[in-house]
Parts: C-alpha cells; structure tokens; sequence
C-alpha cells in the first residue's frame, strides 16, 4: 500500500461538464493552474465535444492553448471522434481520451450509437495518434451498473477494455459512472479486468453517489490498481446518468492515502483553496466530506 499512487485530476472536464453554472475560459485555465500548483500534474482539461451537447465544454482549445505555458504537467482532453481529434491536435494537444460504455443503453443515451458502433467512430483516432506520436487514455462507462441496463457483467467489462488495449490505449479508465458499485463487486471486476490486462495499466475512476467511492478505492488498491480518478471538492455528474452525482473528492482521497503512508506530492492547503474558489464560482459549497470538515476546522480556529 506504500507504493507510488497516481491522481488524475478530472475536475476542469468531468467535473465542470454537468455543472448549470457556466465558467468561463480565464477561469477554468486559473483552475488548471491552481490544481497544477497544488502538486496535481496530471489534469484532464477539457474536452473537444458539441458545444450544443456540453456547452460547458465550449472553448476547450482555449483552455488548452492558455495552460500551455505551464511546465511538468500533462494535460489531457477528451475526443469523442476525427473531427474533435483535428481541433484537439490543432490545440496542441499531446494526450487524448475515448470512451466507450459497458453498456448498450448508456451508450445509447449517451452517443446515440451501440458500443460497437461507438468503437468504429474512435478507430480512426486511434490509429493517426499512433502515426502522430500521441498517447491515447481509453475510459470505459458504468463498469459496476448501468441506469439503464442494470447490472453489468465483469466480462463485458474485461472483453471491452481487451478491445480499447488492443487498439492502443495505453491505460484503461474503469468508471463508476452511477457510484453504485460496493468494494466486493469492484474486487471482481477489477480481477475480471487485471486477468486480462496489466493491472498498471489500469485506472479507477470512481463516482461517489451512494458513498462507496472511497471503500472501493481501497478495494481495488488491494488488487493492485495504482492509477485513481479524481474531481476537487467532488465536482461532477453525468449529462446522460439521471441521478449520478460527482467524482470522488481529490481532497478526500488525498486524506485516505496520506493516512495510511501514501506520499501523494499534494499540498492540501493549495488544493482546499482551488477547491473553495471553484465552488465559490459555481454558487455552493464543495460536497467533499474533507473540504467541508477543513472549512469548518478553520472557521472555529478564526473565531478562536
């Protein structure tokens, strides 16, 4: 358990994608480089969609051009086809992601097409990345539950992220999308998944909607997994999972790691401050259980 853990910060595009409140350009490359100063150097953010789709994700390229400046990171940004792959690349973009959903009616709702189909549409990216020297993530949605298909089977799960390491993504994003998932069954998918697949090509990216999100962690750090998934102050949600809510805190799991040894290079005062400036933007206080207890440790301290 005291072996190196890698955050991939999710909250400048997963985070902020399902938010009402629009944040602008100059803000969301702030937070970027608040995230980044906090020690975080691993940050989607952004992603090349339809703007009709996700309006929040409107002006990713300038997002991306407007961080570039900023050294020792690695951004990454979202492309659903060829034609966010060309914007992407004209941005300057050095690291991709696709997704695929674990299920039928989730890809669906969420791309108007069937997995298959959804696979076909990426190939083409996959295949002039590798020509263009860029590195390519694969996300695969609702690994542990389905809104619209129930339960999802671990080998559907594993035969899909075979196919996405096939075509070569260089890891496979395991996502939670509905937070469903309890620590047994994410034990089985991840031991579905790791016979297949390198486990140090494996990352979890967990949602927190019925609280598990930490516990699975846990789990899947027991099977191996050393790649986590992220949002400050638990931003997030799904456009198309009625009744998800957002990622795992980064500042919840960076206090689980810490306390169990895990040296994770995160200054928490930086990432608390990032934090409570993202939520105060967005009109309400972080969800984050750590945010909240560090908030009012420091308001009782004031008033001390």
């Amino acid at each position: 358990m005291s072996d190196q853990i890698q955050l991939v910060e999710m909250g400048p595009r997963d985070g902020l994608q399902n938010e009402k409140t629009p944040v602008s350009v100059e803000a969301r490359i702030a937070f970027v480089e608040a995230l980044v100063a906090a020690g975080l150097n691993t940050v989607e953010v952004g992603a090349f969609v339809s703007p009709k789709a996700i309006p929040q994700m409107a002006s990713s390229d300038q997002v991306l051009r407007g961080v570039s400046h900023v050294k020792g990171a690695e951004f990454h940004v979202l492309v659903p086809n060829e034609k966010g792959y060309d914007a992407a690349r004209a941005a300057g973009a050095q690291v991709v992601s696709v997704f695929a959903a674990a299920s039928e009616g989730f890809s669906r709702a969420n791309i108007n097409c069937s997995v298959a189909e959804s696979i076909e549409r990426f190939k083409p990216v996959l295949a002039r990345a590798k020509a263009d020297g860029v590195r390519v993530r694969g996300y695969i949605s609702c690994v542990l539950g389905c809104p619209f298909d129930g339960e999802i089977k671990p080998k559907a799960v594993a035969d899909l992220a075979v196919t996405l390491w096939d075509l070569g993504c260089y890891e496979i994003s395991l996502g939670d999308t509905i937070g469903v998932g309890t620590p047994l069954k994410a034990k089985q998918l991840l031991r579905a998944v790791g016979s297949e697949l390198p486990v140090g090509n494996l990352a979890m990216h967990f949602h927190d909607t019925y609280g598990q999100a930490l516990a699975n962690l846990y789990a899947g750090m027991e099977e191996g997994i050393r790649v986590i998934d992220a949002a400050a102050g638990g931003l997030g949600g799904c456009p198309y999972a009625p009744g998800a809510t957002g990622n795992v805190a980064t500042e919840d799991v960076v206090y689980m790691l810490e306390g169990m040894g895990v040296k994770t290079g995160i200054d928490m005062d930086r990432l608390l401050a990032t934090t409570n400036e993202v939520a105060g933007l967005l009109g309400r206080p972080p969800v984050s259980r750590v945010a909240s207890a560090l908030n009012a440790k420091r308001r009782r301290l004031a008033k001390s």
